[in-house]
């Protein structure tokens, strides 16, 4: 039987996530569904104009982009699967449509296995170049959260640790609010931060959630779409 990573990592902390978090982060590999979340980002992109043009190097990148909006609509896909390595993985995808042009943001998350325990390691953008560890931790509210922490960039054969003072750090938090809507919806809010810089990057909005089959019905561990595998895959931490 296959564990959700996001239960693997908070072990008995995942009980304690509201239960429509929990319902969210219990996809796992061999399901045969992948998630679809649709919804608004109140804010998303680069506040800083003077940082956009270096943004806008590394577009092509699928992880950082030079826009930004407010009431931006978006969609998300997550496919648990699990990688090449045999890691439990989580692939997400998300469409952030911009009224000039539809910005992609991906990245995937597996799960190692150090000393009995479990790590999250996030792997973004399309060539998987830049790699993070995941801190996680369980508001009182019930509420996720998520600092990503001591990143490497993958150059080739090299691993590059980045030093404090350049490295940025993504804070998240996500919930379900209740009163959003006329049914509640799920909540997120995320900040890159770069200690010289400061505010890099910010999305926060509200989105419904769903289930869908394959096409086909493909329920292997190892599945995933075409369209979400990324141009490379990396299994060094």
């Amino acid at each position: 039987m296959n564990v959700p990573i996001y239960r693997q990592a908070l072990g008995t902390g995942f009980s304690r996530l509201q239960p429509e978090l929990q319902e969210y982060f219990s996809l796992a590999p061999g399901s045969g569904q992948y998630g679809v979340g649709e919804g608004t980002f109140d804010v998303v992109g680069c506040r800083q104009r003077w940082l956009r043009p270096l943004l806008r190097l590394a577009g092509g990148e699928e992880a950082f982009f030079p826009e930004y909006g407010e009431n931006i609509p978006f969609r998300i896909e997550n496919h648990a699967h699990q990688d090449p390595f045999g890691r439990s993985s989580l692939t997400a995808r998300r469409e952030i449509r911009f009224p000039d042009r539809t910005r992609l943001f991906q990245d995937t998350t597996s799960a190692t296995h150090t000393g009995g325990n479990t790590q999250l390691v996030d792997y973004v953008g399309r060539y998987r170049r830049l790699v993070t560890d995941l801190n996680l931790s369980v508001t009182a509210e019930g509420r996720l959260r998520g600092v990503s922490e001591a990143s490497r960039l993958f150059m080739g054969p090299l691993r590059v640790p980045l030093p404090a003072a350049l490295d940025a750090k993504a804070y998240a938090e996500q919930w379900w609010d209740p009163a959003e809507g006329s049914n509640g919806r799920h909540r997120i809010q995320v900040k890159v931060i770069q200690p010289q810089i400061g505010l890099v990057l910010v999305y926060a909005g509200a989105f419904d959630y769903r289930l869908r089959p394959y096409t086909g019905g493909s329920s292997a561990q190892s599945y995933l779409p075409r369209y979400a595998q990324p141009d490379r895959w990396e299994n060094r931490v």
